[in-house]
């Protein structure tokens, strides 16, 4: 089975034909999805698509871009929301000081909550980082030291340091697109070193389409191309890195039932 483990459906660039978009997703072999919330005013959009779907799952919680909407989100709001049967993950949530969209202390104050909501309910984490490593590690490594969590370092892009303490806490790591752009052969050689059993793949659609449908909007009927170039770094052939990937998926999306032959 091929899973996408990390859409956004409910993205305006979708507006026009999210039904087509799904149809060739399923077409072109992807099995299951995971659509992520961004921020907890998008729940009920991103939660209506999980429910009309058998095969698409959800998250709920807020994008570091977005943490000054609800810069008092706690964590009691993100675990009652979490009981929606279709919620299979805490965020997407984190750090990005790239772009600073949210300032940086309201970030970290969303993403605390995010974090103690997580090991409340027993939902992996799905963090995005970017350009926030040293901190993003003190978090986690803090928080983890008070109980542990699982987590998922979504689309990977970040130093070869936070990924080797991130995975010694236990982490998980998704590859995009990203890998497939010629000028990423960094995220290529820490995607090398990753944990061979805690790697899955995602689009991150409608955002950063892989080669050869780069600069167009991306949408998971592009999945195979993440998974061949996976397979393409770790030297695996494309059956491996499919099942390997399937097995990593289902080990950390706990409340998704794993098929029988998984």
């Amino acid at each position: 089975m091929l899973i996408d483990s990390h859409v956004n459906l409910h993205a305006v660039q979708f507006a026009e034909d999210q039904p087509e978009v799904i149809a060739r997703a399923r077409a072109a072999g992807v099995g299951l999805m995971v659509t992520i919330c961004d921020r907890v005013s998008s729940f009920p959009a991103v939660r209506a698509i999980a429910e009309t779907h058998d095969d698409i799952w959800c998250t709920v919680g807020t994008h570091p871009h977005e943490a000054k909407e609800n810069p008092q989100l706690d964590a009691d709001t993100l675990i009652a929301l979490a009981g929606a049967p279709r919620v299979v993950g805490i965020g997407e949530t984190g750090l990005d000081y790239h772009y600073d969209f949210s300032p940086r202390d309201i970030q970290r104050r969303v993403f605390a909550a995010h974090i103690d909501a997580a090991r409340a309910t027993g939902l992996p984490l799905v963090v995005h980082t970017r350009e926030a490593d040293a901190e993003m590690i003190e978090m986690l490594e803090t928080a983890h030291a008070q109980g542990s969590f699982s987590l998922l370092l979504h689309c990977y892009t970040s130093g070869a340091e936070l990924a080797a303490r991130a995975a010694a806490l236990g982490a998980w790591f998704s590859v995009s697109g990203i890998a497939t752009f010629k000028a990423a052969e960094a995220v290529r050689a820490v995607i090398r070193d990753m944990p061979a059993d805690r790697i899955i793949v995602e689009t991150d659609c409608p955002y950063l389409a892989p080669v050869p449908y780069r600069g167009r909007r991306n949408e998971p009927a592009y999945l195979p191309h993440v998974l061949a170039k996976l397979a393409e770094i770790r030297g695996w052939s494309l059956a491996e890195a499919e099942a390997r990937t399937e097995a990593a998926f289902f080990d950390l999306f706990t409340r998704i039932p794993r098929p029988a032959a998984a």
